[in-house]
């Protein structure tokens, strides 16, 4: 079971601010299954009752989807241009979900939101090593060598972007095109245009299509699915 800190939780549930969370906690104010706790290192579960000032806290239900996230969407909870959001395909969800981690604007695929953040942080922790795949259509066909230079690692914008896995699926000799197939375990800022732009075989379409086990079967672009417990499990074993 996920162990949260107490002011993370109490602030998730509205009552207060992170900050305002931590001072009640220190003032004595904050009890949880009937002991007075005022240690800010504490951990909860999802089965701890809690109290704050007297008054039991509600606690939102730990959600988790996966979304086909079509082109042309923003992965955030809000825009400053009115641009569409993921959060648009998700209009009855009641809790406050969010997207782990992000695919770009002109990326489509498999995108999660969830309302738990030791789920996101287990997810896209640097060091869990999980299988992201992508499909690239190109514009030019990618010479061999330099997509083995993928598995050694591309330096762009003072990082190392690298690949575990890349392998070109098909050419249109005649458009000038191909369609390339790429496993990362990293999840840098545009990291597979970036890879690409650096061969000089730029991206034309990008699709992520599975995030360790998890596909988008059954899915069109817009729609969700939630994910079932053994899911979530499973990709928590995943990130161990």
């Amino acid at each position: 079971m996920n162990e949260e800190r107490l002011q993370k939780v109490i602030a998730r549930s509205g009552v207060a601010s992170r900050r305002k969370a931590e001072q009640l906690i220190l003032d004595g104010k904050v009890v949880v299954n009937g002991k007075k706790v005022t240690e800010l290192g504490t951990k909860v579960t999802s089965k701890d009752e809690i109290s704050v000032e007297g008054i039991p806290i509600e606690k939102e239900k730990l959600v988790y989807y996966v979304l086909y996230k079509p082109r042309g969407v923003i992965s955030s909870v809000k825009d400053e241009s009115n641009r569409k959001i993921v959060l648009d395909y998700l209009p009855e969800i009641e809790e406050r979900i969010y997207p782990v981690g992000r695919l770009d604007y002109d990326t489509s695929g498999l995108l999660l939101l969830t309302n738990d953040g030791d789920f996101t942080n287990q997810l896209l922790h640097p060091s869990r090593r999980i299988n992201k795949e992508y499909v690239v259509k190109t514009k030019g066909i990618p010479d061999k060598r330099g997509l083995e230079l993928f598995k050694k690692g591309i330096r762009s914008e003072g990082e190392t972007l690298k690949a575990v896995y890349v392998k070109i699926k098909s050419v249109d000799r005649k458009k000038n095109t191909a369609i390339v197939k790429l496993t990362l375990h990293q999840g840098k800022n545009r990291q597979v245009r970036r890879m690409f732009d650096a061969i000089h075989t730029p991206v034309m379409k990008l699709k992520r299509e599975k995030f360790g086990f998890l596909t988008l079967e059954g899915l069109q672009p817009g729609e969700y699915r939630e994910l079932t417990p053994q899911e979530v499990a499973d990709l928590l074993n995943l990130a161990k």
